[in-house]
């Protein structure tokens, strides 16, 4: 059985445990400062989601896979229960595991993400990435050129780059899994939760600018989440955490110490 690679800050404490889930195309460092900020107040896990970051590659990828991947890294871990928050994709994990294995979480924290099915959205993403042939490039100016052509957000580039490695017979190649992302797309993304309920504390943290969680959303979180509430972060679009840091980070920190 294959755990989910992780970075751990606050170790050593003894308060109940968070673990934190990036997004689609994300890494666990994408939460770096986060992490170190939560490390001070509890023991806080930085997670990279199969077929990402350093985790394991798979060619399965669907939400229940992803909620036994949070079980099989908190049996390694000893961990009874936790806390679990999970942004985008992230969040479809965490809440999929919370349906499945409620007894393991005390609180649910779910950033920018319902649990609706999503009309597909990444297609253009998915093309550019699949565009970057990585034996023609040579630097990651290369691939930046190339990402260029299909994406016009400067900062989702520079996002997607994170994700740029050298291997060992030194070429560039992306830490994703991008055939499995690409092949399971409409499984993770196009499919919404499987339906069941978790009524312990749960947020939902959306950001201002974003669509992903919409007015007509709150009756099915309601039904599936009934101890929750939603939040709106100002200033912020889909990355909630990284648009506007202190005001999300205070709100988590209210949530979870109250």
């Amino acid at each position: 059985m294959e755990i989910l690679h992780s970075k751990i800050y606050g170790e050593e404490r003894t308060e109940m445990p968070l673990l934190v889930f990036h997004g689609l195309f994300g890494m666990l460092d994408n939460w770096g400062s986060f992490g170190k900020e939560f490390g001070a107040l509890m023991p806080t896990h930085l997670i990279d989601l199969r077929n990402h970051g350093r985790s394991f590659h798979s060619d399965s990828m669907s939400h229940d896979d992803l909620a036994n991947d949070i079980l099989h890294y908190m049996q390694f871990h000893n961990i009874e229960k936790a806390n679990l928050l999970g942004h985008s994709l992230g969040g479809k994990a965490v809440m999929q595991f919370a349906i499945n294995f409620p007894e393991k979480v005390h609180k649910l924290i779910v950033v920018d993400i319902s649990p609706k099915a999503y009309p597909p959205h990444h297609q253009g993403i998915i093309k550019a990435l699949q565009s970057v042939d990585f034996e023609a490039v040579q630097t990651r100016q290369d691939v930046e050129k190339v990402l260029e052509n299909y994406i016009h957000e400067k900062s989702v580039i520079q996002f997607l780059m994170k994700n740029l490695y050298w291997t060992d017979d030194k070429k560039l190649a992306w830490r994703f899994n991008l055939k499995t992302l690409a092949e399971k797309y409409t499984e993770f993304v196009s499919k919404a939760i499987r339906f069941g309920i978790f009524s312990g504390p749960t947020m939902f943290v959306a950001g201002a600018n974003s669509n992903y969680i919409l007015p007509q959303d709150e009756f099915l979180i309601k039904q599936q989440f009934p101890n929750s509430k939603i939040i709106k972060i100002a200033n912020a679009g889909h990355w909630v955490h990284a648009d506007n840091p202190a005001d999300f980070n205070a709100a988590v920190r209210d949530f979870l110490l109250s």
